[in-house]
C-alpha cells in the first residue's frame, strides 16, 4: 500500500518536524512493514512556464521541432526547443531550467542534470517536461499541460505537481486488510504516535427513503449491498489536480473525474465501489450466483464464461458485473454519463478470492474484498463518493439510500487479563491491557480477572484470545519483549555430525563445486522428467496444504530436482561449464506413514500429543547432491579441455568418504535418472547409500543439459554414522615404498572395483591399489578385458625385502585368481 505522507497528515495530527523515516520506522515496529520510501529526487529550478510563442521548424530528417519562447517568471523569456506538439501559445507547462536534476533522465544525461545546449540550430535554454521525464506515471502523451489557473509563471513546479512529498510503500500482511487504505494506515499511525485521528469516513449519511431498487438473492455471498444516485453530473469536469496527484502517488492512474473519485474513495476508506450509468441499466439490480453457461464482457473487453460459484451483479438483461472483481462493459460510465448509480457492498471474502483466481482477474477491488472490507462502511463510502462527485462535477445527490441486508455480527473473545503478560514475558498490568484494547477499537466488557472483547468491524483477524494478546503487545511494543538465549547444550564444541558436514563442505569446495540452495519442493512432473517409474518410492511425497506452485505440491525426496533446474538455468545464461552441489534435507515417507493430528492453540500440547506429532513426521536425512556439466578441466597450456565423465562423480564421492575415513565400495547399478551402463552404486557396510554416474541421455535432454552430464546423490547421515570416532593422529611409516604393476585378464562381467578390493585385502603390506588401464581387443579374446593396477607396498617398521615384495605380489595374484582373473603376460 503506497501512502503519500501529505495525505496521511490530513487525517493524523503528526508533528510537523517528524521525518518520513521516523514515521516509517514506527509503522514497521507497529506491524506495517516498510518496503521503500519513494521520493522524486528532483532538485533545482523546476518551474512553471507560460508559452509565449511556438514556431514549427521542419528538419532535414523529416522531423518537425518547435522553437518556443517561454515566460518562466524572469525579466526575459527563455528560448527552448521542444519536439512535442500537444501544446500551444498561452498554455502553462513545466520547465526544467539549467541546473535541474531529473533522476529519470540519468541514463540519457550524465547525472540527469539539465543544461543549456545547442540543438537543431538553436541554444535550448532548458527543457519543457513530460510526465515520464519527471518520473511520473508517463500515461499522458507529450509534455505536461497544466490547468490555466493551476499556477503562475515562475512558481515551483515541484510544489505544484506534489513532487516534494514522500510516499511510503508498506507491506500489508493478509491479516491486516484494513491497512489497504489511508483510513486504516492513519488509524494505526495515530495509535502508534499517540496523536488524534480524523476519520475520513465520518461523514453525515443521508437516508431519506430508498434509492435505486436492489434485490439480493444470495445473502451469504453478499451480506450487504447499497445503492445511491447522483443526477445532473457533468462528465466534462476535470479531476482536481490534488486528487489526481494523490491517486498517482498511490500507484494508480488518473482517468476521468467519475472514475478518479471512485478510486480515491477506495484508497481513502478501503471500500471498493462501482459506478453505473443509470441510463444503461435495465430494471432493478440483482445480486445472485451465476448460471451454468452464462457469459459477460468485462471492462477489459474480454468475454468470460462464468462459473456457478461466481457472484454476479445483474439487471433485467443478465450479468452486468462480476461482484467484487470487475464490472461489465455494457453499463460503464463514459463521456456522456450524467446520472450515476453508486454501488457499495460487502462480499464474502472466499467467494471473491475464488472468482478472481478463476478468471485471472486480480484487481484493486478484489484484493481488498478477498481480505475483508469493513461491512459497516458501505453506506458512508457511498455518501463520500456521491459528495465528491457533486462537489467537483456538479449535480445532485439523492436523499434516498437503498440498503439490502446487514453486516454479520462479530463473535466475542474471552481473555484472562494476565494472559498477555504470561505469553509475552512483558510486565503488562490489567489496566494497560484494557487501555491497549480500547485504543485498537475493541469493545470490552471487563470482569475481575478477564475481559470479553468484541473485535471492531474492520478486524477480521481477531478470532481467539492469542490474536487479542498480539494487539496488546503491538501497542505496548514488540521491542519490550525480553531476549532470552537458549541454554547451551552439554558438551564441548560441535557435534560429530556438525564437524563432518563442515568437513564435507570443505572437500566439495576443494573439488571445485559451487554450493547452491534450492527450493525443497517437487511434483509429479519433475519425477516424470527424472524418469522415475510409477511405483518408485521417491514419488511418495509429503504434500503441502498451500503450495507455492500447483506443479510442485510437495516436499522433495531428491536433491536432483533443484540441482538440475539450477544447472539448466546457469547453462541458459551462458555458463558453459557447471559444477553445482547442495547439502540439504530430503523428506521421505515410510511405508506406514501416519497422518499428523491437528491440535488447537488453547493449551500447550502434552507429552503424548507431542509424541504423536513426532511419530507422524517423515524421515528427513541430510543428503549431498551434485551435478557436473561441460568440462572438468579447462583447456590451457597444460593440454586440451577434458569433459566431465561418470568417473569424476565417483571420485568426488570417494573424496568425501575418504575425508571421513570411511571405505566405500562401488558397484554397477541401473537406477534412474542415471545411464544404465555408467552408474555406480555407493555401498557402505553392505548398504547402498547413494548413486553416482552419467545422467541418462533422455533425462539430460528433458532438463536442457548437455549430453554426458553427470550427477550424484548420497545419504550424508549414513556416511556420518559409518565414520569412526577419530582418536590421536596415527603414526605414518617413514620407510621406502615399493611399487608393482599387475595386469589381469578377466571376464567382462567382472567389475574393476571387485578386483581392486580383492587385491587390496590380499596382504597387510599393500598400501594402495589404483586402476590405471583398461584394454579390450584381440589380444585378450572376445568377452574379456585387461585391467591393470598399480600397487604401492610398504611396511610400518622396516624396509621391505625382495621376499616381502614377492610374497605380497603372489598374494595379490592369488586373490585375483579367486575371482577368475589370470595374470596377463
Amino acid at each position: 500500500m503506497k501512502v503519500p505522507i501529505e495525505w496521511l497528515r490530513d487525517v493524523v495530527a503528526l508533528p510537523g518536524d517528524l521525518s518520513t523515516e521516523a514515521i516509517a520506522d514506527r509503522l514497521t515496529a507497529f506491524d506495517l512493514k516498510l518496503e521503500e520510501i519513494i521520493s522524486s529526487g528532483i532538485t533545482g529550478p523546476l518551474t512553471v512556464g507560460r508559452v509565449l510563442s511556438v514556431e514549427p521548424e521542419e528538419q532535414k530528417n523529416g522531423k518537425t521541432i518547435n522553437w518556443c519562447s517561454v515566460d518562466v517568471g524572469e525579466q526575459e523569456p527563455r528560448g527552448i526547443v521542444c519536439g512535442a506538439h500537444n501544446f500551444g501559445v498561452g498554455d502553462l507547462v513545466v520547465v526544467s531550467l539549467p541546473g535541474t536534476v531529473l533522476p529519470a533522465l540519468a541514463q540519457y544525461i550524465p547525472g540527469g542534470v539539465i543544461a543549456a545546449r545547442k540543438t537543431y540550430g538553436h541554444v535550448s535554454d532548458g527543457m519543457i517536461c513530460s510526465e515520464a521525464e519527471l518520473g511520473m506515471s508517463g500515461e499522458q502523451d507529450g509534455i505536461i499541460v497544466l490547468a490555466p489557473d493551476a499556477a503562475s509563471p515562475g512558481d515551483s513546479a515541484i510544489t505544484v505537481l506534489g513532487l516534494d512529498g514522500d510516499v511510503i510503500d508498506l507491506e500489508v500482511n493478509p491479516d491486516r486488510a484494513y491497512a489497504l487504505s489511508l483510513r486504516g494506515v492513519g488509524r494505526d499511525t495515530a495509535l502508534a504516535f499517540g496523536v488524534p485521528f480524523v476519520d475520513p469516513a465520518d461523514v453525515p449519511v443521508s437516508v431519506d427513503g430508498t434509492s435505486y431498487p436492489v434485490i439480493v438473492e444470495d445473502a451469504d455471498a453478499c451480506p450487504v449491498f447499497t445503492a445511491r444516485e447522483v443526477t445532473g453530473f457533468d462528465p466534462s469536469r476535470p479531476t482536481p489536480a490534488w486528487m489526481a496527484r494523490r491517486i498517482e502517488q498511490a500507484g494508480m492512474r488518473s482517468i476521468s473525474l467519475a472514475v478518479d473519485v471512485s478510486n480515491y474513495v477506495m484508497l481513502e476508506l478501503g471500500q471498493p465501489n462501482h459506478a453505473y450509468d443509470k441510463s444503461k441499466l435495465r430494471g432493478a439490480i440483482c445480486v445472485r450466483r451465476a448460471k451454468a453457461g452464462e457469459t459477460i464482457t468485462t471492462l477489459d473487453d474480454v468475454e468470460r464464461t462464468l462459473d456457478t460459484d461466481d457472484v454476479l451483479i445483474c439487471d433485467d438483461r443478465g450479468p452486468i458485473g462480476i461482484g467484487g472483481v470487475m464490472g461489465g462493459a455494457e453499463v460503464e460510465i463514459d463521456g456522456s454519463t450524467t446520472d450515476i448509480v453508486i454501488e457499495c457492498a460487502y462480499f464474502d471474502p472466499p467467494v471473491i478470492a475464488r472468482s478472481a483466481r478463476r478468471h485471472k482477474l486480480p484487481s484493486e477491488a478484489s484484493k481488498r474484498f478477498e481480505r475483508g472490507v469493513d461491512p459497516l462502511l458501505a453506506a458512508r463510502a457511498s455518501q463520500r463518493v456521491a459528495d465528491l462527485l457533486v462537489e467537483f462535477g456538479g449535480g445532485t445527490v439523492s436523499t434516498g439510500l437503498t440498503v439490502a441486508g446487514g453486516a454479520p455480527e462479530r463473535a466475542a473473545v474471552t481473555m484472562p487479563l494476565d494472559l498477555p503478560a504470561r505469553v509475552t514475558g512483558v510486565d503488562i498490568d490489567a489496566d494497560a491491557v484494557v487501555e491497549a484494547l480500547i485504543a485498537n477499537g475493541i469493545n470490552l466488557s471487563r470482569a475481575d480477572d478477564h475481559v470479553v472483547a468484541t473485535p471492531p468491524s474492520w478486524r477480521f483477524d481477531l478470532s481467539d484470545r492469542y490474536d487479542v494478546v498480539e494487539e496488546v503487545l503491538r501497542v505496548v511494543g514488540y521491542d519490550k519483549v525480553p531476549s532470552v538465549l537458549p541454554a547451551a547444550p552439554a558438551g564441548r564444541g560441535l557435534t560429530k555430525g556438525q564437524r563432518l558436514r563442515r568437513r564435507a563442505g570443505f572437500v566439495l569446495a576443494g573439488e571445485g563445486l559451487v554450493e547452491v540452495k534450492t527450493f525443497p519442493f517437487a511434483g509429479p512432473v519433475d519425477f516424470d522428467r527424472l524418469g522415475f517409474d510409477a511405483d518408485d518410492v521417491r514419488r511418495r511425497q509429503v504434500l503441502l496444504e498451500n503450495p507455492l506452485s500447483a506443479e510442485e505440491p510437495g516436499m522433495t525426496t531428491t536433491l536432483l530436482v533443484g540441482l538440475l533446474k539450477a544447472a539448466a538455468l546457469n547453462l541458459g545464461r551462458g555458463h558453459s561449464d557447471v559444477a553445482l552441489v547442495e547439502t540439504a534435507r530430503v523428506f521421505l515417507l515410510g511405508p506406514d506413514a501416519l497422518k499428523a493430528p491437528i491440535y488447537g492453540v488453547e493449551t500447550r500440547p502434552g507429552e503424548a500429543e507431542l509424541a504423536a506429532l513426532d511419530a507422524a513426521l517423515p524421515a528427513q536425512p541430510w543428503h549431498i547432491g551434485f551435478v557436473l556439466a561441460g568440462h572438468r578441466d579447462a583447456a590451457g597450456w597444460q593440454g586440451p579441455a577434458r569433459p566431465v565423465s561418470w568417473a569424476d562423480a565417483v571420485d568426488i564421492v570417494r573424496a568425501v568418504a575418504e575425508s571421513f575415513h570411511v571405505e566405500v565400495e562401488v558397484r554397477s547399478a541401473d537406477v534412474r535418472p542415471w545411464h544404465p551402463g555408467r552408474t555406480a552404486a555407493i555401498v557402505v557396510s553392505g548398504e547402498v547409500m547413494g548413486h553416482a554416474g552419467e545422467l541418462h541421455p533422455r533425462v539430460a535432454r528433458e532438463w536442457g543439459l548437455p549430453e554426458r552430464s553427470v550427477a550424484a546423490e548420497f545419504d550424508l547421515d549414513a556416511l556420518i554414522a559409518a565414520a569412526p570416532e577419530l582418536g590421536p593422529r596415527p603414526d605414518f611409516s617413514s620407510f621406502p615404498v615399493a611399487k608393482e604393476d599387475l595386469a589381469f585378464v578377466v571376464d567382462e562381467t567382472t567389475t574393476a572395483e571387485s578386483l581392486r578390493t580383492a587385491i587390496a585385502g590380499a596382504s597387510d603390506l599393500i598400501e594402495t591399489v589404483r586402476l590405471f588401464d583398461v584394454y579390450t581387443g584381440d589380444q585378450v579374446g572376445q568377452g574379456h578385458r585387461s585391467l591393470a593396477f598399480a600397487l604401492r607396498l610398504r611396511a610400518p617398521d622396516r624396509t621391505l625385502t625382495e621376499d616381502d615384495i614377492r610374497a605380497a605380489r603372489e598374494a595379490a595374484i592369488d586373490a585375483a585368481a579367486a575371482l577368475g582373473a589370470t595374470l596377463r603376460g
